[in-house]
């Protein structure tokens, strides 16, 4: 993939798709366009078909500011508002925001040197989340550890250097354009999907741990689990799509919930006398064991837990993560993704 040399200081283009974002929106745009960057900057709003105040917002800040653009998403899905808002722009670098994300003040300084320096295609950072409440703290306890996502790398500190996908992202605009945006068929995982046909056109993703976003989860187990449902499914349909391309660790929880059906089964037979206690059938209690006795070890081992209460949240939120995703994942290797896609979110008022 051929990148001709930047500019200094080159205009950037954020885009972000929108729905029902009323209690986020206006303070998300502010920061975005107070960033220190010296740089020319636009943002391209895509608004999906809201019921609050979003489309109202969005249109007051366009009144205000020139440099705020709107355009339609009526199909509500993540990956077509971002193609459209990619079409809408601009300028020579794109960087993927979100309403409920917060780019430190320097974020896009850093970036854009990054992306020149680098030569690369995209480059991201680290993902911190953060929360307000007993329960959306441990939600970001479970997102900030390994032990609850694990893996990708702007999930944890890290070292600088080439990475399998990035959040969000500060992509140059010939990568993106290169490889036909954003796959609108994928409507979970679309950050990894683009990242994947980028690298197999030559361009390079890199991660850089310079750059930090502030992420709010959800804030209550039920739409946690929701969401990771929605999220196991379709990395399920990316399985099916994309095959050994995949890294191992997303088979993982799919693998765990069938252990765990197994010992849940084994001990209700083994309870009821169906079988005998005293044969090779127990074994089929050691996966529920091993998995118990992991996320014990999980809870004692993760930081910034208040006492016993703090301690039962951390426990729950694994399990709601790695039970959800898992299933997601089986019901997508056999059915594939449908239109499920979770967007629901409950907005946590004692923030906004």
């Amino acid at each position: 993939m051929h990148l001709p040399v930047l500019p200094d200081l080159p205009a950037v283009s954020y885009i972000m798709p929108v729905l029902n974002e009323e209690d986020f929106l206006e303070r998300a745009v502010r920061t975005i366009l107070s960033q220190d960057y010296a740089g020319e900057k636009e943002i391209v709003l895509a608004l999906g078909p809201s019921t609050d105040r979003s489309d109202a917002i969005a249109a007051s800040l366009a009144a205000e500011d020139p440099r705020v653009r709107l355009v339609e998403n009526p199909e509500r899905d993540i990956p077509a508002g971002l193609n459209r808002a990619v079409d809408a722009s601009r300028y020579p670098v794109i960087i993927r925001v979100d309403a409920h994300s917060e780019l430190t003040p320097e974020y896009t300084r850093r970036g854009v040197e990054i992306l020149a320096r680098e030569r690369v295609a995209n480059v991201g950072g680290i993902m911190r989340a953060a929360g307000i409440g007993d329960v959306q703290r441990a939600i970001a306890r479970g997102y900030n550890s390994p032990y609850g996502l694990g893996g990708g790398a702007y999930h944890g500190d890290g070292v600088p250097g080439e990475a399998e996908s990035a959040y969000l992202g500060i992509f140059r605009r010939e990568a993106v354009e290169a490889v036909g945006g954003y796959d609108r068929e994928i409507l979970r995982g679309e950050d990894w999907e683009l990242n994947l046909r980028i690298r197999r056109s030559g361009g390079r993703v890199w991660f850089s741990p310079e750059l930090r976003v502030t992420y709010w989860p959800r804030a209550s187990l039920s739409d946690l689990a929701r969401q990771f449902f929605a999220t196991g499914t379709w990395r399920a349909v990316l399985v099916r799509k994309y095959g050994r391309a995949n890294p191992w660790r997303f088979f993982a929880p799919g693998a765990l919930v069938l252990g765990l059906a197994a010992s849940t089964g084994g001990l209700v037979l083994l309870a009821a006398g169906v079988l005998p206690w005293a044969s090779a059938w127990p074994v089929l209690l050691v996966p529920g064991i091993a998995y118990l006795t992991g996320i014990v070890v999980a809870t004692a081992r993760i930081p910034d837990q208040r006492g016993v209460h703090d301690r039962i949240l951390t426990a729950a939120t694994l399990t709601t993560m790695h039970v959800t995703w898992g299933a997601g994942f089986l019901r997508g290797i056999v059915f594939g993704g449908g239109r499920l896609f979770g967007r629901g979110r409950v907005v946590d008022r004692s923030r906004v």
